[in-house]
């Protein structure tokens, strides 16, 4: 795929597209606990910068809730970055050892591999909080 961007011309694999995004996906799910630790910390961040913002504690108060859910969301987006760079990376990796044809199949394996994790794990932890 090539864009062409006023004097420069770009071109972009779609196969490293996809696996690339599959292998943040893979990372995402068997990070889980990192992610939503980034998230909370991201959300709690930007509320903080948000309270700076405002010279009165009325007004602050009184659009808190629909920030503190604005804010999470943009968290939530932001916390996908680093993994989307270490996809990257880890495709690069995979294309530099194994060839450029096993870079979407070994990204598909651990994708499947840390979505079952993470059920193994989410269900583990829901037997233990219930004893």
């Amino acid at each position: 795929m090539s864009i062409d961007f006023g004097p420069f011309l770009f071109t972009i694999d779609p196969n490293a597209i996809a696996a690339t995004g599959l292998w943040s996906l893979a990372l995402y799910l068997g990070f889980s606990p990192v992610a939503g630790w980034m998230t909370d910390q991201l959300s709690n961040w930007m509320s903080y910068v948000d309270r700076s913002l405002y010279s009165s504690a009325q007004e602050y108060e009184r659009t808190r809730p629909a920030r503190e859910a604005q804010n999470t969301f943009y968290g939530s987006l932001l916390s996908i970055i680093p993994f989307f760079i270490l996809g990257a990376l880890c495709n690069y990796g995979v294309e530099r050892g194994l060839g450029h044809n096993w870079a979407i199949s070994v990204a598909m394996l651990v994708c499947v591999g840390c979505g079952v994790y993470e059920l193994g794990r989410r269900d583990g932890k829901a037997d233990r909080d219930d004893d």
